[in-house]
């Protein structure tokens, strides 16, 4: 299953709006995304983004505005949208009684992709999960079962991926797993749209970030533009201390080594 890439951004959305019940949660949302890029939401709880993504992905009908993803209307062409998409939420959604390549094998057969095993077996390359093809999901760590979430998520070459808090609960081994993973989608053309509560993980991946708080974008640019909203820092020459996630990251690939 493809779906035909139109011109212009991947993702176009102006004037979203959406309440619960008397509380509103976007109050005016604009943002583009370019195609083959990596887009940021950050945002704390409960500032917009999950909803912004339900409505991007057609799971929620927004009060006003306009949305588009690969040129087509989150609300007149639902079904072209969610033929372009593939969503990744919060929690990986892998069946853990079947092997990492049974997952894959039976998302490709319920999209009818011609030779769901060549199809499995090609993911389980790319995502480095091809040692581990006939291991039951739930033996998985963290990381890896994010991996082949994302990588079920692919099946269909969708030109548009959205990652729901990729990283929320993972230690820092795996949150850089999926980093690079997330890297590796735009690197082979897919946009990819995150949403985030880390600002490492913005700045460490993302070509263009949007600060979402209180139901609006309060700013958005490249990670230099958001920096040059602050006055310049003082310099001072310090001894750098490592932080703790490079030193916890060092010990444990020591122990890995034979």
């Amino acid at each position: 299953m493809t779906v035909t890439s139109t011109a212009g951004p991947a993702i176009h959305v102006q004037g979203l709006q959406k309440s619960y019940g008397q509380k509103p949660v976007l109050r005016g949302v604009d943002l583009d995304v370019a195609r083959g890029s990596i887009f940021a939401l950050l945002g704390s709880n409960g500032a917009g983004k999950t909803t912004t993504i339900r409505i991007l992905s057609t799971l929620l009908a927004a009060d006003a505005g306009t949305a588009e993803v690969n040129g087509f209307d989150v609300a007149t062409q639902p079904a072209d949208v969610r033929r372009s998409i593939s969503l990744t939420g919060q929690f990986a959604a892998v069946d853990e009684i079947l092997t990492g390549r049974e997952n894959l094998v039976l998302v490709a057969k319920l999209r009818h992709v011609p030779d769901p095993g060549a199809v499995a077996d090609e993911l389980l390359r790319r995502f480095a999960l091809t040692d581990a093809a006939g291991r039951r999901a739930a033996t998985y760590s963290g990381g890896m079962r994010r991996r082949l979430d994302i990588a079920m998520s692919l099946i269909g070459d969708v030109p548009v991926i959205f990652l729901d808090e990729p990283t929320a609960g993972l230690d820092p081994e795996a949150r850089i797993e999926v980093w690079h993973t997330v890297q590796e989608l735009a690197g082979h053309g897919t946009t990819v749209l995150l949403t985030t509560q880390y600002l490492e993980e913005a700045e460490q991946l993302a070509d263009r970030i949007a600060i979402l708080h209180d139901g609006r974008i309060i700013v958005a640019g490249t990670l230099g533009e958001l920096k040059q909203l602050l006055p310049p820092a003082k310099v001072e020459y310090v001894e750098k201390q490592p932080s703790l996630e490079e030193v916890f990251l060092a010990v444990t690939s020591k122990e890995a080594r034979p």
